[in-house]
């Protein structure tokens, strides 16, 4: 299968981390700033091959390439334009989180993609961590009984060397704040447990320390699930001095579960009613390894994204899930703009309707 990767920033070795991981073949990679791509290259041992094809156009090298999977790994206000004409040039489609800036830009990707024919993977790898689908299991398998309620926390750190990397960060027209761009995993996997339909949010946003952004670096939210569950987010980057955790936790009739590490890669705590002692010694205390918060998943997703072209079915993470995650997020702000209570589903919204608001 002929992969392409576009944009070759920070995120982009885990792409390729998972292309090589499955045997893809790579035969190009596009970004506008050709030393990051030879970089990328370099870092992957990839640099003295010939047939990986570099270009500075995205556009080009979908005319002259025969390409069957692209990665789209650039700054987040770009996704939705490249993914469409991927989509339109019929190539299936991973694209990294968010997918879009808005509802319609989310919208306007699941059309395309329904009526082209072609694959499209939200890249909420943490879906695949272990100890998340550990959780899911029991979750599938009713041993939680009746849902109570639930809560996400990413406190993590960034500095300002971070947004200075990629001045597109924290900026509404390319980014959005913390909540969008580090705790939108989280935010995926919350909604994902907790039964997907949400019925209203209630969000506050602020600006503490990075006041050279234009969007926030703490926000937390109340979600009303439609299933009468309720949950919390809490996502910054304002933890001194560094990452500290991405902890998850589902509480239900018959059990509770606590996934903590770096980015829920670690189970905290797993008590359920018909669990053995054999079974809470075998998952207290678990703990994926992880080179970096990114975790491993990319590998699986990938994985999971070839099998769903061969097999012609929908992809484990599609782009009805990234929609979700990315409608969340825009609620908590919407509903903090506009100080009250936000009913879902949202028909239209997007991150430069909030433009000057920390001005």
């Amino acid at each position: 299968m002929n992969y392409a990767l576009i944009g070759c920033g920070r995120i982009a070795t885990n792409h390729i981390t998972a292309v090589k991981n499955n045997q893809l073949n790579l035969i190009a990679v596009c970004d506008v700033v050709p030393e990051h791509m030879e970089m990328l290259l370099k870092k992957h041992h990839l640099e003295n091959q010939r047939n990986i094809k570099r270009y500075l156009d995205y556009k080009k090298m979908i005319e002259e390439n025969q390409i069957d999977l692209i990665g789209i790994a650039t700054e987040s206000g770009l996704h939705e334009s490249i993914a469409l004409d991927c989509i339109n040039a019929g190539i299936h489609v991973i694209i990294e989180k968010p997918m879009a800036m808005s509802v319609e830009g989310a919208d306007a990707i699941i059309k395309a993609s329904e009526e082209k024919k072609v694959k499209v993977s939200a890249c909420h790898q943490n879906r695949f961590n272990i100890a998340v689908q550990k959780m899911r299991k029991a979750l599938e398998n009713g041993r939680f009984g009746k849902i109570s309620h639930g809560s996400i926390n990413v406190r993590w750190n960034r500095d300002k060397n971070y947004y200075n990397q990629a001045p597109w960060r924290g900026t509404w027209e390319q980014d959005g704040g913390c909540l969008m761009n580090q705790c939108i995993h989280g935010i995926d996997l919350l909604r994902w447990m907790m039964g997907g339909e949400v019925e209203s949010v209630y969000g506050v946003t602020r600006q503490q320390f990075h006041h050279y952004l234009e969007a926030e670096d703490v926000g937390m939210a109340v979600i009303q699930f439609k299933n009468g569950a309720i949950a919390t987010v809490e996502g910054t980057t304002n933890v001194y001095p560094k990452n500290l955790e991405e902890t998850l936790y589902l509480f239900g009739e018959k059990g509770t579960v606590k996934l903590g590490g770096k980015s829920t890669n670690a189970i905290d705590v797993w008590e359920f009613e018909d669990a053995t002692e054999e079974e809470r010694k075998e998952n207290t205390g678990f703990f994926e390894e992880t080179s970096n918060v990114y975790g491993n998943g990319h590998t699986s997703l990938y994985h999971d994204m070839i099998e769903a072209i061969e097999k012609d079915r929908k992809p484990y993470v599609d782009a009805h899930a990234g929609k979700d995650a990315l409608e969340l997020v825009l609620a908590i702000y919407k509903s903090t703009n506009e100080n009250k209570k936000i009913n879902l589903p949202l028909k239209e919204c997007a991150t430069n309707s909030f433009i000057g608001r920390f001005e």
